[in-house]
């Protein structure tokens, strides 16, 4: 009976044994699958292939960046996408990049072609939520290759009144040399601009001629086109220049010893006749301003007030009357910048004569 018991429990302990034994196996597949699941979602699933992305971005890697499967676009796609395929790649460099920060996986599901991954990010402070398609694309050893369905790529549509030079992050342009048209793009052709998102672009202007502080706009959607519009306003130094020529303009209107100065705009008028040549000069010059004008500049009209000396003779009796007399007058004028970047200034109508 000893033995019969012993045997027993022997039995016992091993049946509790390889139940221990079962489960320690049964926990340690769970947990290799569970690595090897932590393993592909960090370094071989979608949202690792989009952060790989992210970062490069935020080191400011912009070459690598492009060199992402599914990064690069060429014209057709853009033009799919209702794109301008002239779009220009001048954005697309470390330069104009700003900081990308506290990069986040919001979230990772299957979608038709693919899995989408959102993120959340800073784009230069700038809180912001973009989510990317991807697909796989072969197989690198045992782990898979990805690549972007859609272009992480988007347009940035600019345009800026009064200056053909900005700078986009820091990074100078010139809107001529980024243009399809090239100098022949009119003043207010939207200037389509390639970038990355997501990122923050902000355009500032500090011209000799136009200042404007930092406009910004977060691109943050793949292959969209995001417009931005910047008004500049007149430097101080540019006001300076425009009251220079209108003076000068003035004063030479004063020269033409006539009652009539050709092309100016100021004049009198009398029913007699005039006993000798009038002295015209300016006896107020105005204080002239700048403002905004489509893609150019104008003077809006501006009092001023001329002096004139002249001895006017009677018809009827012909006895002489001197006058001197202030005219009060107004001026205005348009200002256009021309290619070579300096300003064709003219005073009054289009078809005076220019000031300088």
């Amino acid at each position: 009976m000893d033995g019969v018991e012993s045997t027993a429990r022997g039995r016992a302990r091993l049946g509790v044994d390889l139940a221990m034994l079962a489960l320690v196996g049964v926990l340690l597949i769970a947990a290799i699958f569970a690595g090897g699941a932590t393993l592909y979602k960090d370094f071989y699933g979608p949202s690792a292939f989009v952060t790989r992305y992210l970062d490069l971005l935020s080191s400011g890697k912009a070459a690598d960046a492009l060199r992402v499967p599914g990064v690069a676009v060429d014209r057709e796609t853009l033009d799919t996408a209702g794109i301008d395929p002239t779009a220009s790649e001048a954005l697309l460099r470390q330069a104009a990049l700003a900081p990308l920060t506290d990069v986040h996986i919001d979230g990772e599901e299957p979608v038709e072609g693919g899995t989408a991954v959102t993120v959340s990010y800073r784009a230069a402070g700038h809180p912001g939520s973009t989510t990317f398609t991807v697909e796989q694309d072969g197989w690198e050893g045992v782990a898979p290759r990805w690549r972007f369905t859609k272009s992480p790529l988007a347009v940035v549509e600019l345009t800026v009144r009064g200056a053909d030079q900005f700078a986009v992050n820091g990074f100078d342009v010139d809107r001529r040399q980024v243009s399809a048209a090239g100098v022949e793009a009119a003043p207010l052709d939207p200037v389509p601009l390639l970038v990355f998102t997501p990122g923050l672009y902000a355009v500032t202007v500090d011209t000799a001629i136009a200042t404007s502080t930092g406009h910004g706009v977060l691109a943050d959607s793949p292959l969209t086109i995001t417009p931005l519009d910047v008004q500049t306003e007149p430097t101080e130094e540019f006001i300076a220049v425009v009251q220079e020529r209108v003076e000068q303009f003035l004063t030479g209107c004063t020269s033409q010893e006539v009652l009539q100065p050709t092309a100016c705009p100021f004049g009198m008028q009398v029913r007699n006749r005039i006993a000798n040549p009038p002295k015209w000069s300016i006896a107020t010059q105005p204080t002239v301003t700048v403002e905004p004008d489509g893609g150019n500049w104008r003077i809006p009209p501006t009092d001023a007030v001329a002096h004139i000396e002249v001895d006017i003779k009677s018809l009827f009796d012909g006895s002489i009357q001197p006058i001197s007399e202030d005219v009060p007058f107004q001026v205005n004028g348009t200002i256009v910048i021309l290619p070579d970047g300096s300003a064709s200034i003219r005073v009054g109508s289009p078809e005076d004569a220019a000031a300088g």
